[in-house]
């Protein structure tokens, strides 16, 4: 891969990740520019809150970095988009009774959609992120998304939903490097954000609070209802479905000579349901809206480590397709947190053959 006058647009946010990214590129040789979303958040109606991603100190602090290392850098107005494509989707998975993981989903439309699509009209060959992941080309010339190199960094999970096109446009410079690595890269080169610390919250919620935030914008979703057992007899009542998720042993409010579990939830009914430990397990799942980062399914059944959840550990499975965007997987044991709506992601090794959204029905 070529560096000279080769163009990168980097997506900076104003943390230590991008602007590391950013001053590895100039390092380089690479022609950077640095670009910022706007993104959405709700309004209190006084201009007091602020996407995670995108505060005034956000703001300020990358516009600092550029500065620091001489580039071009612009902020993008992406709210309508982000809402959207984003904010939407969550709070509609939700009222259907889903765990989702919206990382994914501003994944595939916002970064790399929306921002990359803004990189290209810049005349980019490629756009890079703060990511902690890999990019390798096989000799045949397809495209890799390997784990980044730092495992408690790794972000691969919520890239799964990349594609061929898309992995031939991006960069990841920290996905070679551990975090401690990138902190002292970005000392080295002067950058006041070097201990900056991470946040972990979803960005557009501006308290942190998810409840909260569903009450005012899908307040049907928080209804409450009966809380049976796997018998069907009632047990008590519940807040709202979207306050609990499967495994959840803590703040139902019953009493009970043994522990009890959430084990799953009759959305229609509006019932939660709870049972002891040993019912809660399962062992298979059916994952649809599959993306294969190779482009197609694999021809058969595949052995891969499957990740439940973004920090889940890799459990052995089989993965079977079932189609071009639906995989069924049996694991070798029971997990006991297998949540609709959260992604089930693929890995051979270090490569990730790619993921999809956990259905409801077991396989």
């Amino acid at each position: 891969m070529g560096t000279g006058s080769t163009r990168v647009v980097v997506a900076m946010s104003g943390g230590v990740d991008s602007s590391a990214a950013a001053g590895l590129l100039v390092e380089r040789g690479y022609d950077v520019i640095g670009l910022m979303m706007r993104l959405w958040t709700e309004d209190d109606g006084c201009g007091g809150r602020h996407n995670r991603c995108c505060t005034p100190d956000q703001m300020a602090d990358a516009r600092r970095v550029a500065d620091r290392l001489g580039i071009p850098f612009y902020v993008v107005d992406m709210r309508a988009t982000f809402k959207a494509s984003v904010v939407d989707p969550f709070i509609d998975a939700y009222a259907a009774g889903l765990t989702p993981n919206p990382c994914l989903n501003c994944n595939r439309h916002i970064r790399f959609g929306a921002l990359l699509k803004q990189a290209q009209a810049m005349d980019a060959a490629y756009l890079a992120t703060g990511h902690y992941a890999r990019i390798r080309q096989s000799e045949d010339g397809a495209y890799q998304l390997l784990k980044g190199l730092d495992p408690a960094k790794d972000q691969s999970y919520v890239l799964s939903v990349m594609t061929q096109r898309q992995l031939a446009q991006v960069l990841f410079p920290a996905g070679d490097y551990t975090k401690e690595h990138i902190r002292q890269i970005a000392a080295d080169l002067g950058l006041h954000i070097a201990r900056k610390p991470e946040s972990q919250d979803l960005c557009f919620l501006a308290d942190g609070d998810y409840r909260g935030f569903l009450a005012r914008h899908a307040p049907g979703s928080a209804t409450p209802g009966p809380i049976v057992n796997t018998q069907g007899e009632r047990l008590g009542t519940h807040t709202g479905l979207p306050h609990y998720t499967v495994g959840q042993r803590k703040g139902l409010g019953l009493s009970a000579p043994t522990p009890l579990y959430v084990v799953g939830a009759d959305v229609a009914a509006n019932t939660l349901i709870v049972g002891a430990r040993d019912v809660l397990g399962r062992d298979a799942l059916v994952a649809r809206h599959v993306n294969w980062v190779a482009g197609a399914p694999p021809d058969g059944p595949v052995r891969a480590g499957v990740k439940i959840r973004y920090r889940a550990r890799e459990t052995a499975a089989t993965v079977t397709p079932d189609g071009a965007t639906t995989a069924r997987v049996k694991f070798d044991a029971p997990l006991r947190d297998i949540t609709p709506g959260q992604a089930a992601v693929f890995y051979q090794g270090d490569v990730c053959l790619g993921g999809g959204v956990i259905a409801r029905q077991p396989a």
